[in-house]
């Protein structure tokens, strides 16, 4: 029988980027007051799952959200560039508008959620995907039968629900990924399996998910 291990995956907290609608990419935000209030918040709420192990983006709002989180636990963060969020090259920076108006032609390819499209620069969605992908089996395959938090951003948890409900990458997202959302997965030999998503009952506030691409959200 396969040890199976609890993977909590967690977006990190808000940004001043997030609420501009700003793509950051990996370009290094730090968490806003909010975002800060809402890392420490998740770690109160985690503090029952008892976790073995915390992994975190390397960039400092997943890092900095992630090690709110282990000073709940009494535990330390351990960094890991694999998590991070996808390099939109050029458009690092630019709000979600500023690229529709600037580039109407790759905009279109990339809300298409084209496999191997990526901004110049960048990174092209499928690589992105078997990146974080790849990263985040990397890591929980050395905890077998253990609890381990994983502290990332809003695309990586994408692909890790993509992963865990056998999605293809092109298809249009319908689920939220809120700041400091608290997402449940399974780990197996045979990947990942979704058990909950999204729960933000650790937040007493409206939660943001600003990103462009969740069907019924306008940019």
């Amino acid at each position: 029988m396969q040890d199976v291990t609890r993977v909590i995956a967690v977006r990190h907290g808000e940004t001043a980027w997030n609420v501009d609608t700003r793509l950051q990419g990996q370009l290094d935000v730090p968490l806003n007051p909010r975002g800060r209030e809402q890392a420490r918040r998740a770690g109160l709420a985690l503090a029952h799952d008892k976790p073995d192990v915390i992994y975190a983006s390397d960039l400092s709002r997943a890092f900095d959200t992630a090690q709110a989180i282990a000073e709940a636990v009494d535990m330390t963060v351990l960094p890991d560039p694999g998590l991070r969020e996808r390099h939109f090259g050029l458009w690092q920076g630019h709000t979600y508008a500023e690229v529709e108006q600037g580039w109407p032609d790759l905009s279109a390819k990339w809300r298409a959620r084209l496999p191997d499209f990526g901004p110049e620069g960048g990174e092209t969605l499928l690589g992105f995907y078997e990146r974080s992908v790849a990263t985040a089996a990397r890591l929980v395959s050395q905890h077998p039968g253990q609890t381990v938090v994983l502290v990332a951003h809003g695309g990586v948890l994408d692909c890790l629900y993509r992963a865990a409900s056998r999605i293809a990458l092109n298809a249009p997202r319908t689920w939220e990924l809120p700041n400091t959302g608290i997402n449940r997965l399974l780990w197996t030999g045979d990947g990942f399996t979704l058990i909950g998503w999204a729960d933000v009952h650790h937040l007493d506030d409206e939660v943001r998910d600003e990103s462009a691409d969740r069907v019924g959200h306008a940019a």
